[in-house]
């Protein structure tokens, strides 16, 4: 590794994995550590939270671990404390929390529609929230401000040939508040960028039935043989594509780059069906 993030602090939100495996989160905090970044992992789950971290101080990187339901803004605002007590700056914000649930407009519970609009989109705007002010006076204090990646979804710009309204629906939204918080802040250095990936070979796909569809562990091999003729360059992506995306946008060779969506898909969106 080089240094890309050397001096700089990165609270990943979303840090965890769901099981057994590398998840968005997980390998962009890992690579944000290994070129330098001190790295707050986040996440719902403590346990998973504090695995990402540990492998970070094993490899000799500098981690801590905090518990965070990021769609609760006095749990935000903690965690945006806690960065601050430990390393007085925060430089990154990944926000990469999402769940996905199956149904159309018709089928969905409004309950389920909330649910998923509070974790996918009120996650990151507090998130943002609270993140941006601190970026503001660095700004003010250096000139520099920061940088800001949103994990939303190809889901947000086509249909993926199942009903997932909910997704779909936060996902475009998260793109154009990613636009919106881009171009507001631009003059202060704060860059506001997204990442969209497509089809992900990760812990949180093979676990989701949502995602999947498999119910049954047999069917898992035979989902990824599917996703992968799918996509035009024959495979599906994995969790350090996701990371190396949002390393080049948290890293200063993009540091004239905002208001980005960087497709990560192999290919899959330029398909006409």
């Amino acid at each position: 590794m080089s240094g890309r993030l050397r001096g700089k602090v990165a609270i990943v939100a979303g840090a965890g994995s769901i099981g057994p495996g590398w998840g968005n989160g997980k390998a962009t905090a890992t690579v944000f550590a290994r070129e330098g970044a001190r790295v707050i992992c986040a996440d719902i789950n403590r346990d998973a939270a504090e695995e990402t971290a540990a492998i970070i101080q094993n490899e000799g990187g500098q981690a801590f671990a905090v518990e965070a339901d990021v769609t609760s803004g006095d749990a935000v605002a903690d965690l945006v404390g806690r960065a601050l007590g430990r390393y007085g700056r925060i430089d990154i914000l990944d926000n990469n929390v999402g769940i996905a649930e199956p149904g159309g407009v018709v089928e969905l519970e409004e309950a389920v529609w909330d649910r998923v609009f509070r974790i996918n989109l009120t996650g990151a705007f507090l998130a943002m929230k609270h993140v941006i002010p601190v970026m503001q006076r660095q700004f003010e204090e250096s000139g520099e401000g920061g940088s800001i990646i949103n994990i939303s979804s190809i889901a947000a710009i086509r249909h993926g040939g199942l009903p997932y309204a909910s997704f779909a629906a936060t996902k475009a939204a998260l793109n154009q508040l990613t636009r919106t918080t881009a171009a507001q802040y631009a003059h202060q250095k704060i860059r506001v960028n997204a990442v969209l990936p497509g089809l992900m070979k990760t812990p949180t796909v093979a676990h989701s039935a949502g995602f999947s569809g498999a119910q049954r562990e047999g069917e898992i091999e035979a989902m990824w043989a599917a996703h992968d003729a799918q996509v035009p360059m024959g495979h599906m992506g994995e969790a350090w594509d996701v990371a190396h995306a949002a390393l080049f946008l948290a890293s200063d060779e993009a540091r004239y780059v905002t208001g980005l969506e960087l497709v990560v898909d192999g290919g899959i969106t330029l398909k006409h069906g």
